[in-house]
Parts: C-alpha cells; sequence; structure tokens
C-alpha cells in the first residue's frame, strides 16, 4: 500500500479554523462575519483545488473528495451570498458525503497498520473531537428550542473542534514520527 505526502495541509487547516471562527463569530452576531466565512469558504477551495491537481496520480476516492470540497464550499458562498436555489448543491454533498464515507471507512478498515497505531494521545484527542462535535450539535438544537445554556455549549463546541484542529499545528514536532494524519494511504 503506497502512501502520499499531502501538500497544503496547513493552510487548509487554517482556512477550517478561520471558518470555524467566522460561523462563531455569525452566532454571537459580530460584525465581519459573512466576510470571514466567504474569505475562508474561497480559500479552502482554491487550496483544495491546487492540492488535487498537484496530486500525482488521483483515484475514484480523490475525484469523490474533490466533488464534495467543491460544492460544500459553493454552497457555502452562495448562502452567504443569498443564492436561491442551493438544494441541488446540498443534494450532490449529500450524495458525495455518504460515497466519501463508505470508501474511506473500508479503506480504514481494511488497513491493519493504521489501526494499531492510535496511541493513547490520539484516542483522547479524537474523544475531545467527538465531544466537541456532539456539543455543537445539541448546542444548535438547543439553540432552536431557546435553551438558557445553548449558546455557550455551542462556543464550547466550536472552540474545542478548532483546537483538535490546530493540535497538529503547534506540536508538529513531538508527533511528526508516529502521526500519519498527513498521509493518505491508497489501496
Amino acid at each position: 500500500m503506497s502512501t502520499y505526502k499531502k501538500i497544503l495541509t496547513m493552510p487548509l487547516r487554517l482556512s477550517i479554523v478561520i471558518l470555524l471562527m467566522g460561523m462563531l463569530m455569525k452566532v454571537l452576531e459580530w460584525p465581519l462575519a459573512q466576510e470571514v466565512m466567504f474569505v475562508s469558504f474561497a480559500t479552502i477551495g482554491i487550496l483544495y483545488v491546487f492540492r488535487f491537481f498537484k496530486k500525482p496520480s488521483r483515484q475514484f476516492i480523490d475525484y469523490v473528495k474533490m466533488v464534495l470540497v467543491f460544492f460544500w464550499t459553493t454552497n457555502g458562498i452562495f448562502n452567504i451570498m443569498d443564492f436561491p436555489y442551493t438544494v441541488l448543491f446540498q443534494v450532490i454533498i449529500a450524495i458525495s458525503f455518504v460515497l466519501w464515507f463508505i470508501l474511506e471507512g473500508t479503506a480504514y478498515f481494511l488497513d491493519d497498520d493504521r489501526r494499531a497505531k492510535n496511541s493513547t494521545r490520539q484516542l483522547i484527542w479524537n474523544f475531545v473531537m467527538v465531544a466537541g462535535t456532539l456539543a455543537i450539535i445539541v448546542g444548535s438544537i438547543l439553540k432552536i428550542l431557546n435553551w438558557e445554556f445553548a449558546l455557550p455549549l455551542l462556543i464550547i463546541g466550536i472552540l474545542v473542534l478548532a483546537a483538535y484542529i490546530l493540535k497538529d499545528v503547534f506540536v508538529v514536532d513531538k508527533i511528526a514520527a508516529e502521526d500519519h494524519n498527513n498521509e493518505e494511504f491508497q489501496l
């Protein structure tokens, strides 16, 4: 099984964190939230297109990921600009996400080496990521229901998810030898 070193990983992660901060700004009704989100969506889309075309060999899953990212960023930009008829984009996003989840999930479970290398620290970080994601989901649902503590829960979830994304940016030297998040396993 060959591995491929991904390019533009750090700029993409920083763009996603900036997007999360823009979403947080929008929830808190701060100014310039839409502009921050617009620039983040555009940056993610452009960087991923460059990353896709710099890849030496592309497989079907790479095209699925490209479709997913392209339509997700385009949908985000169109929603910020209040364009109607973005339902088609959302349907394509849903189909490509399900397809990506199936393909990536089977690749993960077929690769015994990648599963066996999870350290305790990685498991804790993954648990924190799941907890942050659940906090965002529950906070969003409870905000719709006008629950008193929904906004702090939503803010905590966004900050935890941003910290999870940035964890590799600041501690690269310590985990570079054992972490394979920047490599893509191809079957």
